[in-house]
């Protein structure tokens, strides 16, 4: 008994490094994000409806700084990952104030909300 109960606090204990990104939990952690950007507008940060697939620095009518529209970028899950890590490492010049998301497991979740919202009414799908 007392050996399976260690097996199962041990499961539990590695269970969350592994875990499926959490929807939920991204969506309270875009709250962070709501100060510069909204999901459907332009706000001092650009609209993240339709960001998956598309060019970075393309929004039509955003001004972007000349760094963020000249890098190239397209918007998937590793450049966005890589992105929110540090932005100013990734796209120096970016007006970006943000110093990014350490945690690699609040990105996922980020991410994974995003991708969500982006199938959302909200955005027009």
């Amino acid at each position: 008994m007392r050996a399976a109960l260690a097996g199962v606090l041990a499961l539990c204990a590695v269970a969350p490094a592994g875990a499926a990104p959490d929807v939920r939990r991204g969506e309270q952690l875009y709250t962070r994000c709501l100060a510069c950007h909204a999901l459907a507008y332009d706000r001092v940060g650009p609209r993240h409806c339709g960001l998956f697939g598309r060019l970075a620095g393309s929004v039509p009518g955003f001004e972007y700084s000349t760094a963020m529209k000249n890098s190239k970028i397209t918007w998937d899950e590793k450049t966005l990952d890589r992105f929110l890590a540090k932005p100013l490492a990734m796209v120096p010049g970016s007006t970006m104030t943000y110093d990014g998301v350490s945690e690699p497991t609040e990105r996922a979740d980020l991410i994974v909300y995003l991708k969500r919202a982006n199938r959302t009414p909200e955005c027009g799908k």
